[in-house]
């Protein structure tokens, strides 16, 4: 059953317009995707310079590699009516000394809540990174990434955490080569299956 999507896209338009995040080094630029009848979303971490500069999410090598483990093509990963995308910060948070800045913590609390209020069909939330396990799982996570990505049934089918795709894991994903003989091929079925 199709859902209105006018309120959605009300709250849409005014979280593009954010300026809660004044400052920031690029200037606030909110990048998230959503639609009525998403039926997965995505909760990231926040947008890189380089999709902020595109102004389009996971327009870089982790999109890449994150449509990868999906099993989708460009186009039905950009359909709002199938996949949502919610960063935990909606703007390009600024580089520090270890890389991106963390998330800015005035997002999540003003916007989070009502977008995902406003797209009742989500069935399976993707969790990306540890500032987006923060929020999704709280006390139910580990002490480490890889020890909540282990533990990845406990939270599934709803739920499945999961390493940020970056190139910068490519170590990660080296020493934990049962992540993709294992969830991976879990994580295509359940995505053929909500699409």
């Amino acid at each position: 059953m199709q859902r209105n999507s006018r309120p959605l896209n009300a709250l849409l338009a005014r979280a593009r317009a954010c300026s809660l995040c004044e400052g920031l080094p690029l200037g606030p630029a909110p990048l998230l995707q959503a639609g009525a009848n998403a039926r997965i979303l995505i909760a990231s971490q926040a947008p890189g310079s380089k999709t902020h500069v595109k102004g389009r999410p996971f327009d870089d090598a982790s999109g890449k590699r994150l449509r990868q483990w999906l099993g989708v093509s460009e186009e039905q990963f950009y359909n709002p009516e199938l996949f949502a995308i919610l960063p935990m910060g909606f703007c390009y948070p600024g580089t520090g000394a270890g890389g991106d800045l963390p998330p800015r913590p005035e997002c999540a609390p003003a916007w989070r809540e009502p977008l995902l209020q406003a797209m009742p069909r989500i069935e399976l939330t993707l969790v990306l990174g540890q500032y987006a396990l923060d929020w999704h799982l709280g006390t139910r996570k580990s002490r480490t990434l890889t020890d909540t990505v282990k533990r990845w049934q406990e939270f599934w089918p709803d739920l499945l955490p999961l390493p940020h795709p970056s190139p910068r894991n490519i170590r990660w994903f080296m020493a934990n080569p049962w992540f993709e003989a294992e969830v991976i091929p879990v994580l295509l079925d359940r995505v053929r299956g909500l699409l």
